[in-house]
C-alpha cells in the first residue's frame, strides 16, 4: 500500500504560465480522468483572461509591470531632454523634431512594444462585443498615441526624431496605480481605505498635471526662452499657487495656449478631487480612523465600548483613569455606533485628551470595527450599560451580546462589563469584573437605613481624590472657611490599598500575631486603618477575621489611607521629636500626645495622626469623676497579641439573646413568628446566599396588599398593622428582582429580632397611598429613580420627576427621613432646594471653586449628599474602573454592602455613640475598646452638627417683635391711625396666624428707618422664617384634613420637627486623635459570629454562635 502511494505522480501545479500556453500535457498518456469543475476555463482566451484578470495575485503582478513601464517610459523622456542640446533659431521644425540617440531610441521602441501588446492583448480579453468601446477609451488612445510612432519609426528610420509626447505616459501610470491598488486590497483579503484611495488619488492626479504641464511648456518653449526641465518647473508651481511672480513667463503663443489649457483642466478637474476628499474627510471624522497595528503592538490602549456617549460618561471616566500614575501612558480607544455630538468632539480636540483619546464610530458586533480598534491587542475591554433608556432589559440584552461579541474576537482580552438588571448576570458569568447596577443600588439604599450614609461611604472609598494630587493643601475642601468641610474634605481622600504583609513597613513587625491586635497598632502608629486579609492559597477577601485570624507573612493586607504605602516616606521617632518640640506638649485640653512617625506624601510632610481640623472655641471632654461614674471603670482592656479562646463565648445563633428584655408571651409570639436561615428560592441566577430572619410559614399573597382587606385580616392602613417598629418605605416602579437585595441585608442574622423594620412596597405615591402606608410614622422612605423617566428630550431632565416628588415629600413631612437614587449626580444641588438659605448658595459657590480646582467630586459638600439622603448611581462607575488597578475592589464593595457572603468574613455595620460612653474621648482609644472586647474594626465617623448660627433664632425672634411693635405704635400713634383702626378691623375676620401674616407683609411693604446691615439681615431670617412656619401649617392641616377623610389617625403627625437646623458628614479613618463627640455614629467592620463555631465539636455545630444580642448591649454601653 505503501508502494502504491509512492508511485502516484504528484499533480502538476495549476495556472502556471507554461500550463496556459501549452496545456496539460502530462495528463494526456494517463489513464486516469481529470474532472474539470470550470468548463470554461478550456479555452485559451478564457485562460489568458484568469491570469491577466481574474486571478487578484498574477494581475496585480501585471499591473505593477504595467505601471513599471510607464514610469521607464517617463524617465527616459526626461534623460532625452536633459541630453538634448538646445538649438538656436526659432523654426516650427524644433517643436515636431528632436535629437534622440540610437540607444534611447531602442529602449523607447522596446517600451513601446510591450505596452501597445499588452494593452491590446487587455482589450481582447476584456472585449464584450462593443469594439468601439475598446478603442474610445481614453487609456487606449493614449496607449496609441505614444507607442504607434515608435512602432512605424522601426520601418521608416527618417521617423526616430520625430517628437512623441511621451510625457502623457504619466496619465496611464496613473491609471495602473488606481488599478494596481485595487487589486493589492483583493489579493490581501481586506477592505480598501476610501480615505487612502482618494488621497493617493488626488495626489497621482497633481503630479500629473503638473508633470504634463512641465514638459508640455518646456518643449515648446523650444522655439521661444529654451527654458530647461528647472525654470520649468518653477513657472508651474508659481502659477498653480497663483503667485505670479513674473519673472519667468512664456513667449510663444503655443506655450501660452498650452497654458490656458491646463488651467482650465486644472480648475474642472482638481474641485472635484478636493471636493471628495473632504467629503470623505468629514465622513472619517465622524466615524473616527483606525488604531494602527504598530501602535497596538507599541503602545498599551484599553478600548471603551457604549451605546451612546455622553460627556459625563466620558469625564468620568478619562478622570478615573488617568488618576493612577501608572496609567498615564495608556491609550483610550472608544468604539460606539453613534455619531460623536458636538459636547464630545469638543471635548476630544482638547490637547490633554485629544493625543490620548481615540473615538471610533462602530459596532462591537462586527469584526471589522473591532479590528479597527485592535481588540486582540488591548490591555483591557470596558462594555457600559445605556441606563438613560426605558426598556433597561434591551440595554442588557444589547450587553451581553456585546460581551459575547468581543469574547469570540479576542478571547484574551479582560472584559469588564457593567449590567443593569441582576437576571441577566449569569449571561456574562464569564468576564473577569461585573458589576451590576440594581444589586449594588438596593443594597446601598437598605444599608442606608441602618446604617446612616453607607451611599456616601462607598462612594468617597471608590473614588480618586483630586486625581494623581497627595498633597492634603489641594484635597477638596481645604480652602473652606468651614472646619467640618476640612475635616470632611481631608478624610474623603482615603482610599483602599492592599499590600504583601512581608514588604510592607506597616504591618511586617505583626506577623504571628492576631488580626485586630495588627489593626489596631497599625492605625495608633500609622494611622491606617486594616480592613482585610487574603490568604496566598485563597483567593477569597475576608474583611475582619477577627482575633483569631493570625497574620501570615504572604497575607495580602486590604487597608483605608490617604495613600499607598508605596507613596510614602517614614521617618524615625528622635528626627520626629527634633523637627517638632514644640509640638510634643498639650495645646489645650483638645490636644494629645502625638504617638504617630511622620508620612511625607510627594513634597509635603503630613502627621497622620493630625488630620483633623478642631476649633479652638469647641467642646472639650474629660475624663469622668469617680463621684459622678461609680458604675463605670475608666479603662480600657489592652488588645492581646493572640486571642484568649475562652473570652469569646459561643452560643446558640439560633436564639436570638436581644430578646431576653421583652416579656414572655412577646418571646414565644416572637419566636413563633421568625426562625433563622437561607432563602429558600432564589429570584435570579447568581443571587449570594445570605443567612437572615425568615417567617415559618409562607404568607398569602393576598396578605401582602397592605391597603386592602382579605379572608386572613381586615387592616387597611399601615396604622391598624400596631407594628413595634417604624417602617421603611420603599417608592419604586416596579417590583423587580433587585429588591430581593434590599431586602436580604434589612433580615440580616446578626440584626435583632426587636430591630427588624416592616418594610412597605409603594408601586404609586399618591397622598392617599402614602398616608395608608403610614409615612406619618416610617423610620425611612427609599424613593427609586422611575426607569420610565429615565429617558428624556433633555438628558438633565431624567431626573425632574423624582425631585419634585421627594421635594414635595419634603414639603408635607419634614420630619420623614427621605433617602432618593437619581441618575445625574449634578441634579443633586436641587435636593431639599431652598431659594433663599444663604448656606446653600454658599455651598453652591465652593461647589463651583471645587470644579473649577479639579475635583472629581464637587458635590461631595452638598448637604444631602454629605449626609447620605441622596446619591446617584453613576457614581459607582468609578468601582468598575477602579478594578483595572485594583483588581479587588470589587468584592471588597460587596462585601461591605452584604451582596456576597464570604466564611470567616466580617459586615459592616454601626453603633451610636452615647453619654456613657464620652469617657472614651478620642477615636484610638475607641478603636482599643472595640478591638479588645468585641474583635470589631471601626473604619469611619458619621457626625451630625448643628449650624452655628452668632445668635439664635429665639433671640432674633424676640428683638425684632419688640423693635417692629414699638416702631408700629409710634407710626400708628403720629400718623396713620385711621389706617391702623381699618386694618384691624379687617383682621377681625381672619384667625390669628392669618392675622400675624398679614401683619408682617403689609410691614414688609413699607419703608422702615435706616438700620445696620447686620439688623436688617436679622430682620429679614425672622420674616422669612415666620413665612415658612405659616406655609408648614397652611401644609399640615391639609395633610390632617386629608387623614381625617381617609379615616386615619391623626397622633404623630408632627409638622414642625425638621432637619434644617444640622448638617451630617463622614469622616473616613479619622486620625486617632480625633475627639469622639455625642450621637456620633461609627461604622463597625464586624467578625463574622458563624466564624466562632468550634470544630472539634460536630454537636454543636447546629449550635451557631450568637452575639447579636451581645453586640447590640456593646452598642449603647462600651
Amino acid at each position: 500500500m505503501v508502494d502504491l502511494e509512492s508511485e502516484v505522480p504528484p499533480l502538476p501545479p495549476r495556472y502556471r504560465f507554461r500550463d496556459l500556453l501549452l496545456g496539460d500535457q502530462g495528463w494526456q498518456n494517463d489513464d486516469r480522468v481529470q474532472v474539470e469543475f470550470y468548463m470554461n476555463e478550456n479555452t485559451f482566451k478564457e485562460r489568458l483572461k484568469l491570469f491577466f484578470i481574474k486571478n487578484q495575485r498574477s494581475s496585480l503582478r501585471i499591473r505593477l509591470f504595467n505601471f513599471s513601464l510607464k514610469l521607464l517610459s517617463c524617465l527616459l523622456y526626461i534623460i532625452r531632454v536633459l541630453l538634448e542640446n538646445p538649438s538656436q533659431g526659432n523654426e516650427w521644425s524644433h517643436i515636431f523634431w528632436v535629437n534622440r540617440s540610437l540607444p534611447l531610441w531602442a529602449l523607447q521602441v522596446s517600451v513601446a512594444l510591450i505596452s501597445l501588446f499588452e494593452t491590446i492583448l487587455l482589450g481582447y480579453l476584456s472585449y464584450k462585443g462593443n469594439i468601439w468601446e475598446q478603442i474610445l477609451r481614453i487609456p487606449f488612445i493614449l496607449e496609441i498615441i505614444n507607442a504607434v510612432p515608435f512602432i512605424i519609426s522601426i520601418f521608416w528610420p527618417s521617423l526616430r526624431n520625430l517628437f512623441v509626447p511621451v510625457f502623457l505616459n504619466c496619465w496611464l501610470a496613473k491609471h495602473a496605480l488606481e488599478n494596481m491598488i485595487n487589486d493589492l486590497h483583493r489579493a490581501i483579503q481586506r477592505t480598501q481605505s476610501a480615505m487612502f484611495n482618494q488621497v493617493l488619488i488626488l495626489i497621482s492626479t497633481l503630479l500629473c498635471l503638473i508633470f504634463t504641464c512641465i514638459c508640455g511648456i518646456q518643449h515648446l518653449e523650444r522655439i521661444g526662452k529654451k527654458l530647461n526641465l528647472f525654470d520649468s518647473l518653477y513657472f508651474c508651481i508659481v502659477t498653480f499657487s497663483t503667485v505670479g511672480f513674473g519673472d519667468v513667463t512664456p513667449e510663444t503663443w503655443s506655450s501660452k495656449l498650452f497654458v490656458v489649457a491646463m488651467i482650465c483642466v486644472a480648475l474642472v478637474v482638481l474641485p472635484i478631487q478636493f471636493e471628495q476628499l473632504a467629503y470623505l474627510w468629514m465622513e472619517r471624522q465622524k466615524s473616527g480612523g483606525n488604531y494602527s497595528r504598530h501602535r497596538a503592538q507599541t503602545e498599551k490602549h484599553v478600548v471603551l465600548c457604549v451605546s451612546s456617549l455622553k460627556i459625563d460618561l466620558l469625564m468620568d471616566f478619562l478622570n478615573e483613569f488617568y488618576a493612577h500614575p501608572r496609567l498615564q501612558d495608556y491609550y483610550v480607544v472608544i468604539l460606539c455606533p453613534t455619531e460623536m455630538d458636538v459636547q464630545v468632539r469638543r471635548v476630544l480636540q482638547i490637547p490633554m485628551w485629544s493625543q490620548r483619546v481615540i473615538y471610533l464610530q462602530g459596532s462591537a458586533l462586527k469584526d471589522q470595527d473591532l479590528l479597527r480598534a485592535k481588540m486582540d491587542d488591548a490591555e483591557a475591554c470596558f462594555i457600559l450599560s445605556s441606563r438613560c433608556e426605558v426598556d433597561r432589559t434591551s440595554s442588557d440584552h444589547q450587553t451581553i451580546l456585546r460581551a459575547w461579541a468581543v469574547k469570540d474576537f479576542a478571547p484574551n482580552c479582560p472584559l469588564y462589563v457593567q449590567i443593569l438588571k441582576p437576571e441577566n448576570k449569569f449571561h456574562i458569568k464569564f468576564a473577569d469584573h461585573v458589576v451590576c447596577e440594581e444589586e449594588f443600588k438596593y443594597a446601598m439604599l437598605a444599608l442606608n437605613c441602618i446604617c446612616p450614609a453607607t451611599s456616601t461611604l462607598i462612594t468617597l472609598l471608590v473614588h480618586t481624590s483630586r486625581g494623581q494630587c497627595v498633597c492634603l493643601c489641594c484635597r477638596e475642601g481645604q480652602q473652606s472657611p468651614e472646619q467640618w468641610q476640612k475635616m470632611y474634605g481631608r478624610c474623603s481622600g482615603n482610599e483602599v490599598y492592599h499590600i504583601v504583609l512581608e514588604e510592607s513597613t506597616f504591618f511586617a513587625e505583626y506577623e504571628g500575631k492576631s488580626f485586630t491586635y495588627a489593626s489596631f497598632h497599625a492605625h495608633k502608629k500609622f494611622g491606617v486603618c486594616l480592613i482585610g486579609v487574603r490568604r496566598e492559597d485563597n483567593k477569597n477577601i475576608l474583611l475582619n477575621p477577627g482575633p483569631r485570624y493570625i497574620m501570615n507573612s504572604t497575607d495580602i493586607c486590604f487597608y483605608i489611607n490617604i495613600t499607598k504605602e508605596e507613596n510614602s516616606a517614614f521617618k524615625n521617632q528622635d528626627q520626629q521629636r527634633k523637627s517638632n518640640v514644640s509640638r510634643s506638649f498639650y495645646h489645650g485640653p483638645s490636644r494629645l500626645p502625638v504617638h504617630s512617625i511622620i508620612a511625607s506624601m510627594g513634597t509635603v510632610a503630613i502627621d497622620l495622626q493630625d488630620t483633623s481640623c478642631r476649633s479652638a472655641s469647641g467642646p472639650t471632654l474629660s475624663l469622668p469623676t469617680e463621684g459622678s461614674k461609680e458604675i463605670r471603670r475608666p479603662s480600657i482592656a489592652p488588645v492581646l497579641e493572640v486571642a484568649d479562646i475562652s473570652s469569646i463565648q459561643t452560643c446558640d445563633l439560633l436564639s436570638d439573646q436581644s430578646e431576653d428584655e421583652t416579656t414572655p408571651d412577646e418571646e414565644i409570639s416572637s419566636n413563633l413568628e421568625y426562625a433563622k436561615g437561607y432563602p429558600p428560592y432564589s429570584p435570579y441566577i447568581g443571587s449570594s446566599p445570605t443567612f437572615c430572619h425568615l417567617l415559618h410559614e409562607k404568607v398569602p399573597f393576598c396578605c401582602l396588599r397592605l391597603d386592602k382587606s382579605c379572608q386572613h385580616n381586615y387592616y387597611e392602613d399601615a396604622k391598624a398593622y400596631g407594628f413595634k417598629n417604624k417602617l421603611i418605605i420603599v417608592a419604586a416602579e416596579t417590583a423587580g428582582n433587585g429588591l430581593y437585595n434590599f431586602i436580604v441585608p434589612l433580615r440580616a442574622y446578626y440584626r435583632p429580632k426587636k430591630e427588624l423594620n416592616p418594610i412597605v412596597l409603594l408601586l404609586d405615591n399618591p397622598l392617599d397611598d402614602l398616608l395608608r402606608c403610614g409615612v406619618t410614622f416610617a423610620a425611612n422612605m427609599v424613593v427609586v429613580d422611575k426607569e420610565s423617566t429615565m429617558s428624556a428630550e433633555e438628558d438633565y431632565m431624567a431626573d425632574a420627576k423624582t425631585i419634585v416628588n421627594v421635594q414635595t415629600l419634603f414639603r408635607l413631612f419634614s420630619s420623614l427621613s427621605i433617602i432618593t437614587e437619581l441618575t445625574h449626580p449634578a441634579n443633586m444641588r436641587f435636593m431639599q432646594f431652598r431659594a433663599k438659605d444663604c448656606y446653600s448658595l454658599a455651598l453652591s459657590k465652593l461647589e463651583k471653586k471645587e470644579r473649577e480646582r479639579g475635583s472629581n467630586l464637587a458635590f461631595m459638600f452638598r448637604l444631602p449628599f454629605a449626609a447620605g439622603r441622596v446619591f446617584s448611581i453613576s457614581m459607582l462607575d468609578t468601582l468598575l474602573y477602579q478594578s483595572f488597578v485594583k483588581d479587588y475592589m470589587i468584592s471588597i464593595t460587596r462585601l461591605l454592602l452584604g451582596l456576597d457572603t464570604t466564611p470567616g468574613s466580617g459586615f459592616l455595620c454601626s453603633m451610636k455613640i452615647t453619654e456613657d460612653d464620652l469617657w472614651i474621648r478620642t477615636y484610638a482609644r475607641l478603636y482599643q475598646k472595640l478591638c479588645s472586647s468585641t474583635g470589631d474594626v471601626p473604619i469611619g465617623i458619621y457626625r451630625t452638627e448643628s449650624q452655628k448660627l452668632t445668635t439664635s433664632e429665639s433671640q432674633i425672634s424676640i428683638s425684632v417683635e419688640e423693635w417692629e411693635d414699638t416702631k408700629d405704635s409710634r407710626e400708628q400713634g403720629h400718623h396713620r391711625g385711621n389706617h391702623r383702626n381699618s386694618t384691624s378691623s379687617d383682621q377681625s375676620d381672619h384667625p390669628l396666624l392669618r392675622r400675624k401674616s398679614m401683619q408682617w407683609a403689609r410691614r414688609l411693604s413699607r419703608k422702615g428707618p435706616k438700620h445696620s446691615g447686620k439688623t436688617a439681615e436679622k430682620i429679614t431670617q425672622q420674616r422669612l422664617n415666620l413665612y415658612r412656619r405659616s406655609e408648614r401649617q397652611e401644609l399640615a392641616e391639609l395633610v390632617k384634613n386629608r387623614m381625617k377623610h381617609l379615616g386615619l389617625s391623626t397622633v404623630g403627625y408632627d409638622e414642625m420637627n425638621d432637619h434644617q437646623s444640622t448638617l451630617s458628614y463622614i469622616l473616613i479613618n479619622p486620625s486617632p486623635d480625633t475627639r469622639i463627640e455625642l450621637n456620633d455614629v461609627v461604622y463597625l467592620i464586624r467578625p463574622d459570629p458563624l466564624a466562632y463555631l468550634p470544630n472539634s465539636d460536630p454537636s454543636r455545630r447546629n449550635s451557631i454562635c450568637n452575639v447579636t444580642g451581645q453586640d447590640a448591649r456593646e452598642e449603647t454601653q462600651l
